[in-house]
């Protein structure tokens, strides 16, 4: 008989934007993703739902999130559709003293979560899924052997071998939160292309997480082997061009058909607002109005969207004299968005000798600084653009109000 079974990921459960009046709508996005694919899998009698990473947002979830999931996964427990799962670096904690939340979920009966273990010479050993615990390395339904491997770090790519050396079956299923380079180019965590190609040799389906653009992998040959269903919901801005959804996936005789499944994610505007030339911050503001307004009357969707505006241009004002403050309050009131975020790059524009040095942006200036500041440490010479972008990252994290400490350590991984 024919195995059927959904395959998502990168649900990031538990995330908003705790300084936004829009917090606890945008809390509810993650979980109406995810009840809907729950709503999906009863209706489609499947056999099996796979989540390949990233669960939650953070390791160290609020209860509320616990107990939300819990209610959200509960269709799948009443009507016997197993639920098998893998971490995700999000979904990893730091201090292992204590039992994770997907161990929790697992020991409940939520989630088969799925881990391989270590040889004393540092290969997998991939033991028999225990219904007791709900852990395991490998499980299987009806005739397909489902094998788990969460975020193992940078160095995946090595691993590959002793991963497929450690598995003994036909008509296998390997789920892996990792991405591929080639298709995921913006990851922490990715393998290149060709360290990924010996999957297809032992596993005829690799279910993919971690990158939150959907993909299909193939090989040399054109066969496809490695799928990767994306997000379910926009999870960062810069997503709004990606397609979201998931797999319905039909196992036959060794030979794997999967359909993507669109989902509804809140609508999303990134934009570069052009204020070249504007005199004033009063002309400037009423030219980002108007730009604005033109980008959202294409939207066909009554949700109050997410936006993120970049201001550019040469201007003759100085660009602090277009308060954020005012800005925020006028696109509030003709957007009415559940979050936005700008960033001001706008540069001042002048003449003579020094037209050079004030035509630097906002963001210009401080690259700059901060190059400076890394590459006067011998420690770090080499690495200026790398820690630079680092430490924009955690300070825009910080800014964005959405992280706590176990996610700023995760940027620091």
């Amino acid at each position: 008989m024919p195995i059927r079974f959904l395959h998502t990921a990168d649900l990031h459960l538990g995330k908003t934007y705790r300084t936004s009046a829009g917090a606890d709508a945008r809390y509810e996005d993650f979980f109406t993703a995810l009840a809907g694919i729950v709503a999906d899998a009863v209706q489609e009698k499947v056999d099996c739902v796979l989540i390949a990473g990233d669960l939650f947002h953070v390791g160290q979830i609020l209860p509320k999130t616990f107990a939300r999931t819990i209610g959200t996964l509960q269709p799948l427990k009443d009507n016997r559709i197993p639920c098998i799962a893998v971490e995700g670096n999000h979904d990893w904690i730091h201090r292992r003293d204590n039992i994770s939340w997907m161990e929790a979920l697992a020991q409940m009966g939520y989630l088969c979560l799925l881990r391989p273990s270590r040889t004393e010479e540092g290969g997998y050993r991939f033991d028999p899924f225990d219904p007791e615990s709900g852990l395991g390395g490998h499980l299987r339904i009806g005739d397909l052997n489902i094998y788990g491997l969460g975020y193992i770090g940078a160095q995946a790519g090595a691993h590959i071998e002793r991963l497929c050396a450690a598995v003994a079956t036909t008509n296998n299923l390997l789920l892996f939160h990792v991405g591929i380079w080639s298709y995921s180019p913006v990851e922490i965590g990715n393998i290149k292309l060709e360290e990924a190609h010996p999957l297809a040799a032992t596993f005829g389906y690799v279910a993919l997480g971690h990158g939150h653009k959907p993909y299909t992998v193939t090989t040399p040959e054109g066969a496809p082997y490695a799928f990767n269903p994306g997000s379910p919901e926009r999870v960062n801005f810069g997503e709004e061009k990606y397609a979201k959804g998931y797999y319905l996936v039909t196992a036959e005789g060794g030979r794997f058909r999967a359909e993507f499944k669109p989902t509804s994610p809140r609508p999303m505007l990134v934009a570069a607002i052009d204020l070249d030339g504007a005199a004033n911050a009063d002309a400037a503001l009423e030219r980002c109005v108007a730009q604005v307004r033109a980008r959202l009357a294409t939207f066909d969707d009554p949700r109050p969207p997410l936006l993120e505006l970049k201001l550019i241009g040469r201007v003759g004002f100085h660009p602090f004299e277009l308060g954020r403050e005012r800005l925020r309050a006028t696109l509030e009131a003709i957007a009415q968005p559940l979050h936005i975020e700008i960033k001001n790059q706008l540069s001042l524009l002048s003449s003579g000798a020094d037209e050079g040095a004030s035509q630097q942006s906002l963001a210009e200036i401080e690259h700059a600084v901060l190059r400076d500041l890394i590459g006067s440490g011998s420690d770090y010479q080499g690495r200026e653009e790398e820690l630079m972008r680092l430490a924009l990252q955690l300070r825009d994290a910080v800014q964005r109000g959405e992280v706590d400490g176990e996610e700023l350590l995760h940027l620091l991984d």
